[in-house]
């Protein structure tokens, strides 16, 4: 009889296909979580599980894995630009505003590397991005056995057991051998794949045209080959903008560095004490709980936060840089502001950028050697990332997932297996969904959601 049900099981077993005889099943362990993923979102909840697993015995631990398609740790390498500053303070770490005495804090990583006086004699809440960047590569190294790196996942397929989607089979590449699979069962999958690149519609990569996420590659290459420069145009009113500015004009000083936005001129962030409470932990709840229309209020109001806004610090110093050329009668940055690129013709060798103030109408050429695209990032669908899986979530009346506060997509009713997200919820949870602010709690929030679904179902 039991031989007779496993096998019924098989029979009834959802698959997006046959496996091939290059598919490999992986472990016979059945995970509690699988991460897709492994960004600083994936990093904090796999830290939240090991401090976890570390007080427990075996059968109470947390079975998880991370599946992350890099050969190793990075997060925005191509803009770890030497100089750059954090956003956030280095208390929004991946464990402090969840437990303050984590080892797996900034400050024991300081302490680690014997730098923490010397950080405290800076006097300021914000590391460099590149000393940021080495504490996840820290963390990340703490946490190595929970991950698999060079694992692309390529599908996720619902398993069914006797009408009802139990598990999920989490098919993954191996990136050092492409014609290999491999099949990994999870009864729960958290997705933080991040944010994509955003192209303008009709625009690709080229030689002379990329997105400000390759800078720092493009500009080494660049100049390693003595490709010469001496015009570079970048698009853009936000942060990454400015900063991209910034670097081409110190790293091509004979270049002139042109910045082109829609807006009068850039526009400073605020990161004033009242308006940062929209990224505390308890303004997830109440963002959560608000009707929709005082969600889009409260987006609206705060986006100034966030979105296409600027450091004041990095305005002045570029303003500074403008009107001391001025007065040396070499200007060799600009900024063309209400202004928008109409139409790029790619000649062998250069780009012939045509521009219009919009104002006026008045129409110019600019013959440039570099255009980059600081224009954003945004989120994948789901049904990029797990295919058939997107047909078992349910979605509101605006065609937006629906997300219970514990960040766990509402599913069909046959479906026991979890979806968690780490990003992609602005529209449940706030503002905080794509950044750091909140990462530390909300990995706890997903960990503790764990925990009570597998009580629930042993229970």
């Amino acid at each position: 009889m039991w031989l007779l049900k496993e096998a019924m099981k098989r029979v009834n077993a959802v698959h997006s296909g046959p496996e091939t005889s290059n598919e490999h099943r992986g472990t016979d362990v059945m995970y509690d979580v699988l991460g897709i993923g492994f960004g600083p979102s994936n990093l904090a909840l796999a830290i939240a599980v090991h401090e976890h697993n570390a007080r427990l015995g075996e059968s109470d631990r947390i079975r998880a894995g991370f599946l992350e398609k890099q050969p190793r740790f990075g997060w925005h390498r191509g803009m770890l630009i030497d100089d750059a500053t954090m956003q956030v303070s280095f208390l929004k770490d991946l464990v402090t505003m969840r437990d303050p005495k984590s080892s797996f804090s900034f400050l024991c990583y300081l302490q680690e590397r014997d730098r923490l006086v010397d950080f405290l004699n800076q006097k300021t809440l914000f590391p460099l991005r590149v000393e940021f960047h080495d504490y996840l590569e820290w963390a990340a190294a703490r946490v190595d056995d929970l991950v698999d790196y060079s694992a692309e996942v390529i599908a996720v397929r619902p398993v069914t057991e006797d009408g009802e989607i139990t598990h999920f089979e989490v098919v993954s590449r191996d990136a050092t051998d492409p014609d290999r699979t491999v099949v990994r069962r999870a009864r729960s999958i958290c997705v933080a794949t991040g944010l994509e690149p955003h192209l303008p519609p009709g625009m690709e990569n080229s030689e002379r045209i990329f997105h400000n996420s390759q800078l720092i590659p493009r500009v080494a290459a660049l100049k390693e080959t003595a490709t010469p420069v001496r015009r570079a145009v970048v698009l853009g009113a936000g942060q990454s903008a400015a900063e991209c500015v910034d670097y081409l004009h110190r790293n091509f000083p004979d270049a002139e560095v042109c910045s082109v936005f829609a807006k009068y001129g850039y526009t400073p962030a605020d990161d004033s004490p009242f308006a940062n409470r929209i990224f505390d932990p308890e303004a997830v709840d109440l963002f959560y709980h608000a009707p929709r229309e005082v969600k889009q209020s409260l987006f609206d109001y705060h986006r100034s936060t966030n979105y296409s806004v600027v450091d004041i610090d990095l305005i002045e110093s570029l303003s500074k840089t403008m009107y001391q050329e001025k007065v040396q009668g070499r200007q060799r940055l600009r900024m063309l502001n209400v202004t928008r690129i109409r139409d790029i013709d790619a000649q062998p060798d250069r780009l012939d950028i045509g521009v219009e103030f919009l104002p006026t109408g008045e129409r110019e050429t600019l013959a440039a050697d570099v255009l980059v695209y600081a224009t954003g990032y945004r989120p994948r669908g789901l049904g990029e990332r797990l295919g058939e899986v997107d047909k078992l979530c349910r979605r509101d009346e605006e065609d937006e997932l629906v997300v219970s506060r514990d960040h766990r997509v509402a599913t069909n009713a046959n479906v026991s297996a979890a979806v968690y997200l780490q990003g992609g919820t602005e529209h449940t949870h706030g503002l905080t969904s794509t950044l750091l602010s909140n990462t530390a709690v909300r990995a706890g929030e997903i960990r503790d959601s764990l925990l009570a679904r597998r009580q629930r179902q042993t229970g």
